[in-house]
């Protein structure tokens, strides 16, 4: 929930917006006002997009799950820590292309890929939706354990420290693993092709990511990180 300040505010105070969630209760201010306003904008587009569309009803039960985590996760983004170096301009405007497309193809039909790839049994949707709540809970687990070393880009953080606990103990990537998960259970959910297509290219998307990351870990942690390596999964344990 979100509640803008009226009347009351003073003149030279910056505009802000408290974000109610569970077990958040953030203040933004300045830019970060202007994200939450620009957000939840974009949400409201998409949802009426959904419903101009007639977007089979199955789809919106996950498609509020995406938004929720979108809400959540701008929202925690206000905590991170400032950054040292990042990753080029191109290289994130291309990983950003490759997810805002995943995610239109997991709900937008386009033509020769509404067939089925999964049967029409009763235990499909509930499948996909346990799926899809399961990966967002290790999302929200991940992110507060990352804490204030969190960023959407490849970075170096100021103090930045190597995280080994908690999902961390055991995948480097558990973001990358939920953000999967949270795809697949779209694509289950929906059953056509058009969702499973959604997760070849979210997943080529992340395959990408994490050769670059752990190269640029690798050279800002060195030997504790290649022990790290040694000692965890990537991202699906016993797996990958």
């Amino acid at each position: 929930m979100a509640e803008q300040k009226g009347s009351e505010q003073l003149p030279n105070e910056s505009p802000a917006i408290i974000i109610k969630l569970p077990g958040v209760n953030l203040k933004l201010t300045g830019r970060w006002t202007v994200l939450a306003i620009a957000t939840l904008l974009l949400v409201f587009i998409l949802i009426v997009y959904l419903v101009s569309l007639k977007t089979e009803p199955k789809l919106w039960a996950s498609g509020a799950l995406w938004i929720l985590f979108i809400g959540y996760w701008g929202a925690a983004a206000s905590n991170a820590a400032p950054t040292k170096t990042s990753e080029s301009v191109s290289s994130r405007q291309l990983h950003q292309l490759l997810m805002y497309g995943a995610l239109a193809l997991a709900f937008f039909r386009l033509p020769g890929l509404g067939h089925r790839w999964l049967p029409m049994a009763f235990y499909i949707i509930p499948l996909g939706l346990a799926i899809h709540i399961s990966s967002i809970l290790l999302a929200v687990w991940a992110r507060r354990y990352l804490g204030r070393n969190w960023s959407g880009e490849i970075t170096a953080k100021v103090d930045h420290r190597l995280i080994r606990t908690g999902p961390y103990r055991i995948v480097r990537h558990p973001i990358y693993s939920a953000m999967l998960g949270m795809f697949l259970g779209t694509a289950i959910v929906s059953g056509e092709l058009h969702g499973l297509l959604a997760v070849v290219i979210i997943a080529a998307a992340y395959w990408r990511k994490i050769r670059l990351e752990e190269q640029h870990l690798r050279s800002v942690f060195g030997a504790e990180y290649d022990d790290y390596r040694r000692k965890s999964w990537a991202l699906i344990p016993g797996l990958l």
